[in-house]
């Protein structure tokens, strides 16, 4: 686990502005203009303790309509939680300013911001954001938490995903203690990508479905974020961790619908499930032929799909294997 590998907590210096050991301060990244001319900047709280430590970066909205995380790091603001003694907390409560204020996973031509990094000082919207966040945040921090919900009315049970290459991000999502803990492979462009080429652990946190408040998904995600915090003795509090003991799913499967008709689910999100188990089915609309979807394997459901309404193919069920 990183750990006071570089003297960054002293001053930590981000878009102009120095805080000191010690001091807290909100800092404004700037990114772009709406066609009014209103400047959109990107609000960074820096924690920085009083004693030297590892610099944590925790951030959310990568994805403007994925609203747990944002709503997660606003109660965590709002209530005073970042109380650092050591090292130093970088929180970014909504990274993707343009998606989230027109409730969108992406900015406004189109382009996802998590298919961007590192990015370019020239490019498209998304590539530029992706830059300027690259050049000021990421070279102060030694490992990342990145928080997430299901799109497209994908509806995730709370789960940790890390890096199988990098052992330390493993680490860190068995410290944060979400319900499931999984291996996922990283995508070209990807936030994830970009810090593992810059040997910055990081661990991306899956909770819910976009634009709907959950508040299991955003408890655990309060509770597993200072897990971490207080795994690398960063708070002033003394309180224990409160660590939920992972599910670990080495291997998944997307089960896929064979038909396109009216989707009813039979069993709930999280739940273990049998093979050859009824997992729900699919209908077409006239009632003419109907077909149930089962298990392949015995595992654990993560992910459910809540759209009323599938083509052959659509994803209905993210079902993982205990190893």
């Amino acid at each position: 686990m990183p750990d006071e590998k570089r003297d960054k907590t002293q001053v930590l210096q981000i878009n102009g502005n120095q805080v000191a050991s010690g001091e807290y301060a909100l800092v404004k990244l700037n990114i772009g203009r709406l066609p009014t001319g209103t400047l959109i900047d990107i609000p960074v709280h820096v924690f920085n303790g009083k004693k030297k430590g590892p610099v944590v970066l925790i951030q959310a909205g990568l994805h403007g309509d994925e609203i747990n995380g944002v709503e997660t790091l606003r109660r965590m603001l709002d209530e005073n939680l970042f109380q650092i003694k050591r090292g130093a907390v970088i929180v970014v409560p909504v990274l993707n300013i343009f998606g989230f204020i027109h409730f969108s996973r992406d900015v406004p031509d189109g382009k996802d911001v998590n298919r961007s990094f590192p990015g370019s000082k020239t490019g498209s919207l998304a590539s530029r954001i992706a830059y300027h966040y690259t050049q000021e945040i990421l070279p102060h921090v030694d490992f990342a938490l990145d928080l997430h919900t299901g799109g497209a009315q994908r509806h995730n049970y709370p789960q940790v995903r890390y890096t199988l290459e990098d052992a330390e991000s493993k680490t860190l999502a068995h410290a944060f203690g979400a319900p499931f803990c999984l291996p996922s492979k990283m995508i070209n462009g990807s936030f994830r990508k970009a810090t593992f080429k810059l040997g910055v652990p990081t661990v991306v946190y899956e909770a819910g479905e976009s634009m709907r408040f959950d508040e299991m998904a955003i408890t655990l995600a309060i509770k597993g974020i200072l897990n971490v915090l207080r795994s690398q003795k960063m708070l002033i509090s003394p309180n224990k961790m409160k660590k939920h003991t992972s599910v670990h799913l080495s291997t998944s499967r997307w089960i896929r619908a064979s038909r396109a008709g009216m989707f009813i689910p039979l069993i709930r999100n999280g739940q273990y499930v049998d093979k050859g188990q009824d997992l729900g089915y699919v209908s077409e609309a006239y009632v003419k032929r109907t077909k149930f979807v089962k298990a392949p394997f015995e595992g654990h459901v993560f992910c459910v799909n809540h759209q009323a309404v599938v083509n052959q193919g659509d994803a209905l069920f993210h079902l993982g294997k205990e190893g």
